[in-house]
C-alpha cells in the first residue's frame, strides 16, 4: 500500500462532467490510500468573499485549461484517478475514511429554473454561509438561531463513462449523487466502465437536507482521506453503498416514481442475491424493513431515491459480499 497526497490544482482537476478523453491526475494500485484536496464554486470564485478563497485556489481558477473543462455541468471536480488493472466488469470500493471542510465559510445558490419550486422561486440568489467548525454547526438565516449541524460529505463519486457525461446528473457512473449518507467511515462501490476506472469526486456539501431542494448544499471546499481497492470480475449491481449501520441501494429515474421504482427493484434483487430469498419474501422484507428516502430532487434529468437495508435486522452470520 503507498500513501499519495493529490492536491487539487490545474493539472489534477476538471469542470463540468467525466471524460475518458482525460489525462489521469494520479496513478495507484489497488488498495493506496490518498489525501485528497476539493475545491468547489469554480464559476463564481469571483463573487466570493475573501474567508472562501485561497491564494491556490485562484490561481486553479485562472489556469485552468479549456481541455479540462469537459462538460457543462458547473462542478470542479478533483481527478480523475486512474487504478491500475482496472477493467470494464470490474468494481471500485471507494472507502471514505475522513471528509471535512477546509474552509469556515459555505454557499448556497437558487438557480432560475432549477429546483423543485422553480416557479416559486424562480430570481437567482447567492448566499454565503459560515462555518463554526468547532462546534461543527451553521447557524441560517443569520442570527436566527437555528443551528444546523454540520455532516460532510462528497455530494460528487464517480466513474468515466465510455462516451462524457455531465456532472449534473446521477446515473450508474455514479456521479452527482448528493446522499448525505455517505460520510466518513462509509464505503461506496461504482463500476469500472473504462480502462483504469478514471474516479474522481467533489462538490463537497457541509450540510444537505434530504432531497436538496433548492438545487444546492452548504457548499465549500472539502478535503478527505480515501481508500480504493479494486475487485475483479464482480456480478454486484453497483452503485451501492455500505455505511456504518445501513447497506444503501440507489436509484435515479426522470421522476420520483421512476427513482423510486428502480431502488425497489434493486434493492429485491440485493437481498435475493446476499440472503438466498425468494423475490417475493424479498419484496415483502423491503414494505417491512427497508427505509426508501429521497436523496435529491434537483439534478437534472435523474431524481434520485435511496433504500436503507439496516444491518441490525440481517442475520448474525451475515457478511457483506466485497468485505
Amino acid at each position: 500500500m503507498v500513501n499519495y497526497t493529490l492536491k487539487a490544482t490545474a493539472n489534477t482537476t476538471h469542470v463540468g462532467g467525466f471524460s475518458p478523453e482525460l489525462e489521469p491526475a494520479l496513478v495507484i494500485a489497488s488498495g493506496d490510500r490518498i489525501q485528497v484536496e476539493t475545491y468547489t464554486g469554480y464559476y463564481l470564485y469571483n463573487q466570493a468573499p475573501e474567508g472562501f478563497l485561497t491564494p491556490e485556489f485562484i490561481e486553479l481558477c485562472r489556469r485552468l485549461s479549456p481541455e479540462r473543462i469537459v462538460g457543462p455541468g458547473p462542478h470542479l471536480l478533483t481527478g480523475p484517478i486512474y487504478i491500475e488493472n482496472a477493467q470494464p466488469g470490474d468494481i471500485l470500493e471507494i472507502q471514505l475514511e475522513s471528509i471535512y471542510p477546509r474552509l469556515n465559510v459555505g454557499f448556497n445558490a437558487i438557480r432560475t429554473g432549477w429546483g423543485a419550486l422553480p416557479q416559486r422561486f424562480s430570481q437567482p440568489k447567492l448566499r454565503f454561509i459560515n462555518l463554526d467548525l468547532t462546534r461543527n454547526l451553521a447557524e441560517f438565516p443569520p442570527q436566527s438561531g437555528v443551528k444546523i449541524p454540520l455532516r460532510p460529505f462528497f455530494g460528487i463519486l464517480g466513474v468515466a463513462s465510455e462516451t462524457s457525461q455531465s456532472s449534473i446528473p446521477p446515473g450508474v457512473y455514479g456521479g452527482n449523487i448528493d446522499n448525505p449518507e455517505l460520510q466518513a467511515g462509509s464505503r461506496i462501490f461504482l463500476p469500472v466502465l473504462v480502462p483504469g476506472g478514471l474516479f474522481s469526486l467533489g462538490d463537497g456539501h457541509a450540510a444537505q437536507g434530504g432531497g436538496e431542494v433548492n438545487t444546492t448544499a452548504i457548499e465549500t471546499s472539502m478535503n478527505g482521506t480515501i481508500k480504493i481497492i479494486l475487485h475483479k470480475n464482480c456480478s454486484l449491481d453497483v452503485p451501492l453503498a455500505e455505511t456504518a449501520t445501513d447497506i444503501i441501494t440507489m436509484g435515479f429515474g426522470h421522476t420520483l416514481d421512476d427513482a423510486f421504482q428502480s431502488t425497489l427493484e434493486r434493492t429485491i434483487n440485493l437481498l435475493v442475491q446476499i440472503l438466498g430469498i425468494s423475490p417475493e419474501e424479498a419484496y415483502i422484507l423491503c414494505s417491512l424493513g427497508v427505509d426508501f428516502r429521497i436523496t435529491q430532487v434537483v439534478n437534472s434529468p435523474q431524481k434520485g431515491v435511496h433504500g436503507a437495508i439496516a444491518k441490525s435486522i440481517l442475520p448474525e452470520t451475515f457478511q457483506f459480499p466485497l468485505n
